[in-house]
């Protein structure tokens, strides 16, 4: 393993990580669909919300030695992290009906909310990618709103995919079943009228 692919492994781990992936691509698709003072409002409040709370918790749980990174690698760690992360999301889908958020944003909010409700079920047999997963819900909803913003998406999705192999945070079956859980959530939040 070369020093330079294992740092750009890195450097995409990151950048994939769901917090930051999804804040892009939340703030994409309010920035691109709504005027941008209702845009920023919206995020702020989702920042406030969810955003934040989780990245602090992250921070934290890596701190005290709860967790051993902060993509909360171990599966048996993940016990501990979705009864905090599902009432966070819990709590930013509340804050944008609140905030009289478009449907969109709502549905989206209550599907994301749902994955994460799989991905801990899951848990109990095998540790789905959030990377993977979040990648490619995010992926498929920036394809519907944006071709340029989605392709540029895919190539990071990609990219995630093989960073999550190559630093053996996952197998590929873990990553495969993140890619079906995020395929099949942004075609519910974004592709499929309800």
């Amino acid at each position: 393993m070369s020093i330079l692919s294992r740092r750009l492994a890195v450097i995409v781990s990151w950048i994939g990580h769901p917090l930051v992936f999804v804040t892009i691509s939340v703030g994409i698709v309010l920035a691109t669909q709504l005027a941008s003072r209702r845009a920023v409002g919206l995020i702020s409040a989702l920042f406030l919300a969810v955003i934040a709370p989780t990245g602090v918790l992250l921070f934290v749980g890596v701190r005290t030695g709860r967790w051993r990174d902060a993509d909360v690698s171990v599966r048996e760690e993940r016990r501990r992290f979705y009864p905090i992360a599902i009432p966070l999301s819990a709590l930013g889908t509340i804050v944008m009906w609140l905030a009289n958020a478009p449907r969109y944003i709502l549905r989206g909010g209550i599907i994301t909310l749902l994955l994460l409700l799989a991905a801990a079920i899951t848990n109990r047999w095998s540790k789905v990618s959030l990377h993977t997963l979040f990648a490619t819900y995010c992926t498929v909803i920036l394809f519907r709103v944006n071709l340029l913003c989605g392709s540029a998406a895919l190539i990071l999705a990609g990219l995630v995919f093989w960073s999550r192999l190559f630093l053996s945070r996952h197998t590929i079956f873990e990553n495969i079943s993140g890619v079906a859980l995020g395929a099949i959530g942004g075609i519910v939040t974004a592709w499929i009228s309800i």
